[in-house]
């Protein structure tokens, strides 16, 4: 009985997913590499009706559906995945929303996350490797005592220039990360910045930080002290 609920239910937010597709919103989404035409407000609205559901989080992941995925990662229990499941769900999570979602809503809250760190900061696939540094950034901020900070710096001062994109933005956020929680730091990750000059010349809207690091320190920097 219980496997034909969780078909029927299956069934259901598939349709519902269905009907929530804007070609609009896709348009605007497959711009950033995401390709789903699904409001993120009604999605979240859809998961909080559904609260967690392990196993059809489970189904929605198996179906390759960007939605249906980010709708996954919402209900489902990051702390039930063992760790080489994650490890597969996040070479299979190639959409930046997926990647990201799965690593900062799942990865960051399951007991494996230390392992798959490690294991993925040094893994020879860039958008797997990105994940590993997205969680070296926590670190950075939350468990600085478990890092090496001038090893990091030495690897993001070697390396961040030549890494492809999603590698690189990482690592730039790492490189930020040092330079706002560490003032011991603070002077050389301003200097590799300035020197590597990765997302200078970032488009950011009016009233957003850039991203290009000595600027991002700076001015986090700043507001730390003006509050």
């Amino acid at each position: 009985m219980a496997e034909t609920t969780v078909a029927e239910v299956m069934a259901e937010v598939m349709a519902e997913l269905a009907e929530l597709e804007d070609p609009k919103a896709r348009e605007v989404n497959e711009k950033h590499g995401d390709d789903h035409g699904v409001n993120l407000s009604k999605l979240r609205a859809l998961a909080k009706r559904l609260k967690t559901q392990q196993e059809l989080a489970c189904r929605l992941w198996e179906t390759d559906d960007t939605a249906a995925r980010l709708l996954a990662i919402l209900i489902c229990r990051p702390k039930a995945f063992e760790r080489d499941e994650l490890d597969v769900m996040l070479r299979e999570a190639r959409t930046p929303k997926v990647h990201d979602w799965l690593v900062n809503y799942v990865v960051k809250k399951n007991p494996h996350s230390e392992k798959l760190r490690l294991a993925w900061s040094a893994d020879s696939d860039p958008v797997v490797a990105s994940a590993g540094w997205a969680l070296t950034t926590e670190h950075v901020t939350k468990k600085p005592e478990d890092l090496d900070l001038t090893g990091l710096l030495d690897v993001i001062e070697a390396e961040m220039s030549d890494a492809p994109d999603r590698l690189q933005w990482a690592m730039n956020h790492c490189l930020a990360q040092i330079g706002i929680e560490h003032g011991e730091h603070r002077a050389r990750a301003i200097d590799i910045g300035e020197r590597l000059e990765v997302l200078k010349d970032y488009p950011t809207p009016p009233g957003c930080t850039s991203p290009f690091a000595p600027i991002w320190i700076t001015e986090m920097v700043r507001r730390q002290h003006d509050n």
